[in-house]
């Protein structure tokens, strides 16, 4: 648990260095009141009208929006419905903007999920204050929501937050129009080490293996599940097929390398893995679950080829098909 005292620098030190902060203002002035108060200490990103803020939502989460209600086209309040709405951007908090001064406003947007309201003109001071206060909450949460969903052996995330996210990153890849590369991993003849060694040295291999992934996956997309028992999954987003291949090699190297006696593998004298490789190409229909179909075949495949080596396919739309 995160003590609230925690100085933000210090709890963003552990996340992910600036937090992002996306301004959405149809006044161009207002954005720039906003920008000189946060451009020191966060990642600042504009948006001049609704459809725009979505889109950097969806594509380029920020975590935290400071929304002006008063639009034209899709006002505010609209914005802030569709962002808790979608699956993928619900967690982040909005603070609205505006320079009215209504209860029911205010009453109404609280109720389409927003976490605060500032009043304009605004005082540099108090927004900056409120937006660290509302940030050190976003990022408390994300932590808790995060060992919800962490494998206690592995120290990965586990199978249930694999499976939320595969969909959000499909749907992702969908809009954007950008590729999304499954891996699927299986540590060979993992029965027979624990046979030879014993399961308390089968859990220390699988954590061994779990970290070797995760350094390997330094993009802060890249992400790296258990997937059950014996097998891992890295879900890469915005990763063609040909970078997704290069980086499985890399990974059937690294734990190679990490020289784990298995005397009992036909494979080699280490453990070993068998990497199954599935993409989109960034315009393929389907879904999440032909991605994941693809992948398990191929990680058939690669079994079928010996075990200790990569396969891998280009998904293919089920009308082209």
């Amino acid at each position: 648990m995160i003590d609230l005292d925690t100085p933000l620098n210090a709890l963003l030190d552990s996340t992910h260095g600036k937090p992002r902060l996306l301004v959405v203002d149809d006044q161009p002035i207002n954005i720039q009141v906003m920008y000189q108060a946060f451009a020191g200490d966060f990642q600042v990103f504009m948006a001049t009208s609704g459809e725009q803020a979505l889109n950097i939502c969806r594509n380029n989460p920020p975590d935290l929006v400071l929304l002006d209600v008063v639009m034209p086209g899709m006002d505010g309040f609209e914005v802030c419905t569709q962002l808790k709405a979608d699956e993928a951007t619900r967690h982040i908090p909005v603070i609205f903007v505006t320079a009215h001064n209504d209860p029911a406003e205010e009453t109404h947007g609280l109720s389409v999920g927003a976490v605060d309201f500032i009043a304009k003109p605004v005082n540099p001071a108090v927004v900056r204050a409120r937006v660290k206060t509302h940030l050190t909450v976003k990022f408390q949460s994300d932590v808790l929501r995060k060992l919800v969903f962490l494998d206690g052996l592995s120290g990965v995330f586990n199978r249930r937050y694999f499976d939320q996210q595969i969909s959000v990153e499909w749907a992702r890849s969908v809009r954007a129009t950008s590729p999304l590369s499954l891996l699927l991993l299986d540590v060979d003849y993992f029965k027979l080490y624990n046979d030879r060694y014993g399961h308390q040295a089968g859990d220390d291999t699988l954590r061994l293996i779990a970290v070797t992934l995760k350094s390997a996956l330094r993009r802060p997309a890249d992400l790296v599940a258990r997937y059950g028992g014996e097998e891992f999954a890295c879900i890469l987003p915005d990763t063609s097929f040909e970078d997704a291949m290069f980086l499985a090699r890399d990974l059937e190297h690294k734990v190679r390398d990490c020289a784990i006696v298995h005397e009992n593998s036909t494979v080699a004298p280490v453990v070993t893995v068998s990497i199954g490789v599935a993409t989109r190409d960034g315009n393929t229909d389907g879904d999440a679950t032909g991605l994941i179909r693809l992948a398990d075949h191929q990680l058939y495949q690669a079994k079928h080829s010996g075990r200790g080596c990569v396969s891998g396919e280009v998904l293919v739309s089920p009308k082209t098909a």
